[in-house]
């Protein structure tokens, strides 16, 4: 007793300190490298930044996959390890493969190559919005940046504080190219005067006799004012300033980032855990710490929870908590009805809270959570643990209305029942254990659920053996039927008569037991084609009331327009009256967006209870999406399992790569297409973007000479022209803001702006004048000199023709790539969809040089599925050699394992029934059925030997098994089977992955227990025939 005491109170105090999660953490150690490099081009970025960090990132030991996007302006390489890679071995390789590849970056590159420990494709923990009515975005970025998401990025646990919103401060020069031209100027001399004008270089100092001087100077320009001020040149004594030629301001450092919360504009900031860490806790301190933080920034700026995803963790653990209870509840209800006293029904439901609670001191020290799949383990095992005891306290009862004193029956029938408490549990135990031998994701996940089982359940065996016939000894007695209440002698009457019914089917079915064992083996039949026949899924698709949308226009779609059409998507969307927030970003970011044509929508949704479910409501908004015309919105539901390594519009991915780019233009198309033309996909879609407008500038290297101009001038022409050229740096205690260069947006609408960029000649090819004239016409362009210089139009120096172009360049493992994406159309499964793929490949005959690989969950599946039936027969010999062992015999095991054919059609049958697919959480209930419906054919070969052992023939001996069994297996049934039924009716946050456990376990139990109680002793009976005709054969 004094042991029991002990065992609940470590497992009170372990419950206390268990953290909480959605699922176990099994995360691929994930860690993304970005660089930007405003104003590069898709070609510029993949040839001089992306691939020269790929070749030295490529080499690290451990990588699994490698995938980049290289767009306008931002490379974004995702580094994929092996699950057994260290977080943070790789965070070191990274950085010394970046400090490698230092060299063969560009120099004008603006800033190195940064990295983060975060999985782009991974929801948010927590979405948060910074507004303000009165100060600008600018302040407001500045303001977070300082005060919040330095103090955010350095609690533990967080991979990355993205600030999405893009109004970084900045001075801001735009340069009207004609207005320099005519003084002799060019964008260059802008850029050399303002770095000659604005440095912060150190000085030195004075040390005399006897006090020291730190030197100090305004060398700093800091202010748009202070710039405007700047004297460009002297022409005939006359100052001509900055600000003669230029509009300055102070303005956001990049224009092409928006970023807007439920309409108003918005810093949107985003908090993404590290791979590996747990949810809930930082989530938690988070939270706790944003109070101090909201305290640190003035009242006109007001920070806001726009999404929070633990709000969905802890209603789910919530709801499988109660029904946990629930579960307890209805195993003692069955147990007061088959037992039918207050004291036989109290010493067999202590196990249940015993075994639960003596189980989480173990979770504790083996670092496991309080999630979905541990108490999945906890409330199927409410059924397992009180089986134990119910059949110790049921044998006992039995010896003593048969007379015997309670000690004596409580030691006899412990003793007898005994080795079946052993064979139960061992055999139970031993199906668990193929699954903590499988591998990758899979086997990482279901390890918690496995061991939290298999604890419970030795516990259960512990207390059943011990406390179990102690406390029998002292309560139970020899109640007369006639003292028993109304209720239990009606259930008494009421099993009686079902007993004599039973009985006399068994007298039948031995009667006829050629047709029982035809039936037998037609259930293997039965369940082989069943299982053929449901649909396969990998992963149940939770509703976790969070949508992630991606929303896509055309490739040459302008920034302006693209706002336009994000503001209005967002705006009709907030109307569904199941939209709770909204963040809607556009811009490349390196971050969130990777093209011009690409926005993100972060959909939180109302409380389950106030509103459809996830898979209606966005049915509803893209049908208010159609609406919109010139973009298309694409939603997918955010799952708490991820396994994906990078952002698509659609869930599942594959991706086609080669090493020849021509070859992927030609068949990624043709690909998407024959996918769109199959009934089982919908959403197809490919982030090959090659349909982009480009302006191919031709550069005439020979008429470029005559002037003494290279391509690398008009490069920095170009670049200083329309790059958002950041040309200086402003530093400041808190802060570092930079000077952007470029010219008025006027200058940007069309092609005819390169006739008014104009280069400095360093050699004349006419004699100069002293006077000029500076025809800024589109329609010509002429060569024209001051008294100092030679002004070179640009489009006298260049051709210019527009093609299409890449938008992006995405490769995998340094090889050209193109990511497939596609949600399943209704009705179709994953199995079926990977089979429509296989059939496309082939009807498009597409060559092998262009290599097709699943990805993320896609991959997932596809090897999950290959092991499937490994591991159900691995389960099944795991089971034969115990119980051969246990038995010390070949035969009885495979009477044992005859029972499982029928769970499984039971099984399969709800599944297809209530149209579930075969998801791992189902296979993981067969998996358990195989431990479950042994029990039956356990308790009834044991007791057949143990009469057999005393001269009975096989036939009487299975015959009274039958009967005197027939009482403790339709208790531990009924126990099992309503310990699995709030998970088959779960409803709410969560219940997705908690049916198909429940249906699987209910459905096979109920089946399986009418046929196995009839089919086990006619297979027992045969296999004895068989054995005993072995022997005369011997013996003869």
């Amino acid at each position: 007793m004094l042991m029991m005491i002990a065992v609940i109170l470590s497992g009170l105090l372990a419950y206390r300190s268990l953290s909480i999660s959605a699922l176990p953490e099994v995360d691929y150690p994930v860690i993304q490298v970005t660089t930007q490099f405003p104003g590069a081009g898709p070609e510029v970025m993949t040839s001089g930044v992306t691939a020269p960090l790929e070749r030295q990132l490529g080499q690290m030991a451990g990588l699994n996959q490698m995938y980049s996007t290289s767009s306008g302006g931002a490379s974004v390489i995702t580094l994929k390890f092996n699950l057994d890679t260290s977080l943070d071995v790789a965070e070191q390789e990274v950085q010394a493969a970046i400090n490698t590849a230092d060299s063969l970056l560009p120099s004008d590159l603006p800033n190195k190559p940064t990295y983060k420990k975060v999985n782009p494709a991974d929801t948010p923990i927590l979405t948060l919005a910074a507004t303000s009515d009165t100060l600008p975005l600018t302040k407001v970025q500045d303001l977070i940046n300082t005060r919040v998401a330095l103090k955010l990025s350095q609690i533990s646990g967080v991979g990355l504080v993205s600030l999405a919103g893009g109004q970084q401060q900045a001075v801001r020069i735009r340069a009207n190219p004609a207005a320099l031209a005519s003084h002799g100027l060019t964008l260059a001399d802008v850029n050399t005067v303002i770095n000659a004008a604005n440095v912060n270089g150190s000085k030195g100092g004075f040390d005399g006799p006897e006090r020291s001087v730190t030197i100090d100077a305004n060398d700093q320009l800091q202010t748009a004012d202070e710039y405007s001020n700047l004297i460009l040149k002297y022409e005939n004594g006359q100052a001509l300033y900055l600000h003669d030629v230029a509009t300055i301001e102070q303005a956001p450092q990049d224009e092409y980032q928006q970023a807007w919360a439920n309409g108003q504009p918005a810093i949107i900031i985003n908090i993404q855990r590290q791979p590996g860490t747990n949810v809930v806790s930082i989530a938690d301190t988070i939270k706790a710490k944003l109070p101090e933080l909201q305290a640190g920034l003035p009242a006109s700026v007001k920070i806001s929870t726009l999404s929070d995803r633990t709000d969905t963790i802890r209603a789910s653990i919530s709801d499988v908590q109660f029904e946990l209870i629930l579960a307890i509840a209805l195993v003692v209800m069955v147990s007061f009805l088959f037992l039918r006293t207050f004291a036989t029904t109290l010493i067999p439901s202590l196990a249940v809270p015993l075994s639960i609670v003596g189980t989480f001191g173990v979770m504790y020290l083996s670092g496991f959570s309080i999630n979905n799949l541990t108490l999945m383990a906890l409330t199927i095992a409410t059924g397992f643990v009180i089986d134990d005891a119910i059949v110790v306290v049921e044998n006992i009862q039995r010896h003593i209305e048969n007379g015997e004193k309670p000690l004596i029956a409580a030691l006899k029938g412990s003793q007898e029942i005994g080795f079946t408490i052993i064979s139960l549990t061992i055999s139970l135990i031993a199906v668990l254990i193929p699954l903590l031998f499988m591998g990758d994701v899979i086997g990482r996940l279901f390890r918690e659920f496995s061991i939290t089982l298999a604890v419970s359940i030795l516990v259960s065996m512990f207390v059943s053996l011990t406390l179990t016939p102690m406390l029998s000894a002292y309560l139970l007695k020899h109640i007369p039927e006639e003292k028993h209440n109304k209720l239990a002698q009606g259930f008494g009457r009421g099993f009686d008569k079902l007993l004599k019914v039973y009985e006399k089917c068994l007298l039948w079915v031995l009667d006829h037991q050629p047709l029982t064992l035809c039936v037998a083996i037609l259930s293997l039949v039965v369940t082989a084609a069943l299982y053929l026949w449901i649909p396969k899924g990998f992963f149940p698709a939770q509703d976790t009331g969070k949508i992630q949308g991606i929303t896509l226009a055309s490739q040459d779609v302008s920034y302006a327009e693209m706002v336009k059409r994000q503001q209005a998507m967002a705006t009709e969307l907030q109307k569904d009256p199941a939209v709770d927030s909204i963040a809607s970003i556009v811009g490349v970011d390196a971050t969130n967006n990777t093209s011009l044509n690409m926005g993100r929508l972060q959909i939180s949704l109302k409380d389950f209870g106030e509103r459809d479910k996830a898979d209606v409501v966005i049915a509803r908004l893209k049908e208010r999406a159609a609406k919109i015309a010139g973009i298309r919105l694409y939603a997918i539901k955010s799952q708490d399992l991820n396994v994906d390594d990078q952002v698509t519009p659609s869930q599942y991915q594959l991706t086609l790569d080669t090493s020849i780019q021509s070859d992927l233009e030609n068949w990624a198309p043709q690909f998407v297409e024959a996918l769109k033309d199959r009934p089982e996909f919908k959403d197809v879609n490919s982030n090959l973007q090659n349909r982009a407008k480009v302006a191919y500038v031709q550069i005439n290297r020979d008429e470029a000479s005559r002037y003494g101009l290279t391509a690398s001038d008009i490069d920095k022409a170009l670049y200083n022209a329309f790059g958002q050229h950041l040309i200086s740096t402003i530093y400041t205690q808190a802060n570092q803001y930079r000077v952007v260069l470029e010219v008025p947006p006027e200058y940007k609408q069309d092609l005819s702006a390169f006739s008014h960029i104009y280069l400095k000649a360093s050699t004349s090819s006419s004699s100069s004048s002293s006077t000029s004239t500076i025809t800024t016409s589109s329609a010509t362009s002429t060569t024209s000199s001051t008294a100092s210089s030679t002004m070179v139009p640009l489009s006298n120096l260049i051709s210019v023709t527009e093609k299409d172009g890449y938008l992006n360049y995405a490769r995998r493992d340094q090889t050209p790539a193109a990511t497939i994406s596609f949600n399943l159309a209704d009705g179709y499964s994953i199995e079926q969809a990977r089979q429509a793929i296989d059939d496309v490949k082939q009807k498009i005959q597409m060559p092998d040089t262009v290599n097709l690989q699943y990805q993320g969950s896609l991959e997932a599946f596809s090897s999950s599925s290959q092991n499937t039936l490994w591991l159900i027969l691995a389960a099944v010999i795991t089971m034969y050699i115990v119980l051969g062992i246990l038995y010390e015999s070949w035969i009885h095991p495979i009477t044992v394992l005859s029972t499982l054919p029928s769970a499984a059609i039971g099984a399969l049958l709800a599944l297809k029934l209530t149209g579930t697919e075969f998801s791992l959480i189902a296979l993981i209930g067969i998996i358990l059925l195989i431990g479950i419906v042994k029990k039956n054919a356990i308790m009834l070969i044991d007791f057949a030997l143990d009469e057999k052992r005393q001269g009975k023939s096989a036939h009487d001996a299975i015959y009274q098994a039958c009967l005197l069994r027939f009482r403790p297996i339709l208790m531990t049934t009924c126990a099992a089977l309503l310990g699995a039924v709030p998970l088959m009716l779960a409803s709410g946050s969560g219940a997705e992955l908690r049916q198909p456990l429940g249906l699987v376990i209910v459905g096979g139990l109920i089946f399986s227990q009418f046929l196995t109680l009839f089919t086990t002793p006619v297979i027992y009976l045969a296999f004895e025939k068989l054995t005993q005709r072995k022997k005369s054969g011997a013996a003869s």
